[in-house]
């Protein structure tokens, strides 16, 4: 028998016993419609019915994905009549088939990878405190705000240079440490008689690490600063000024 489906037209070749007499309902593998397929003797009552001829529509590829006609196995007799039985006894042309193959799980794999990176930066760290590489362990995880380091600064120049108030501010910063430091950039406050911040700036030291025991200097110059300014205070930057 051949079936043909009523939205998408692609036809289909099945046995009459998967259909039966009294018919079925049945599915399209290409687009999935179903429809109430009518047995072969009504099929045959129904064509000669039809009054004038319709043109057949055009007929898509074959499709053989959920149809398909099984080999004929041998004739086996039935245990009651000792007649043979029919090859098609058992067999549906309509079943859901199992899937292929399972489906990958891509939570797993991320989970996987987020191990093996936490491992490698483990490894890291290891490799750091323990290669007694000169200063690295303390670069790379001193918080921003305990370093060890000491400001020095020498007395405030102030003068007039083109018409302009010059206001220089220059001094030291120490190591006292027996390890390389970084350098965390200088911030200079001014303030009022009330101890309120009245003009900030950010002052950049000359290298940006220290030996053990060794010391940098720092220059820095500012013009126009308010002239209620009473205090200068130094600090490294991210630390609480005092």
């Amino acid at each position: 028998m051949i079936l043909e489906c009523t939205e998408c037209h692609t036809r289909y070749l099945v046995p009459d016993s998967a259909i039966g007499a009294d018919g079925r309902t049945v599915r399209c593998a290409s687009c999935k419609h179903s429809w109430f397929q009518a047995g072969a003797p009504m099929l045959d009552l129904v064509a000669r019915a039809e009054a004038a001829p319709i043109a057949p529509p055009p007929v898509a590829p074959r499709v053989q994905a959920d149809v398909e006609t099984p080999p004929e196995p041998l004739p086996a007799s039935s245990p009651a009549t000792g007649a043979a039985a029919s090859p098609y006894e058992d067999y549906d042309a309509f079943a859901h088939e199992p899937p292929f193959r399972p489906r990958r799980n891509p939570a797993r794999r991320w989970t996987v990878a987020a191990l093996a990176a936490g491992i490698a930066m483990l490894a890291a760290a290891a490799l750091v405190f323990y290669a007694d590489l000169p200063g690295l362990a303390g670069q790379l995880f001193r918080p921003a705000t305990g370093t060890p380091l000491k400001i020095v600064s020498k007395p405030v120049d102030q003068h007039t240079f083109n018409g302009n108030e010059i206001f220089a501010v220059s001094g030291i910063v120490l190591n006292p440490t027996d390890t390389r430091q970084p350098i965390p950039d200088i911030r200079a406050d001014l303030r009022d008689a009330q101890k309120r911040i009245v003009f900030s700036w950010i002052i950049r030291p000359e290298a940006t690490t220290l030996p053990p025991k060794g010391q940098v200097q720092f220059n820095s110059a500012q013009v126009n600063v308010p002239v209620n300014a009473q205090e200068l205070v130094l600090s490294f930057s991210g630390e609480a000024a005092h």
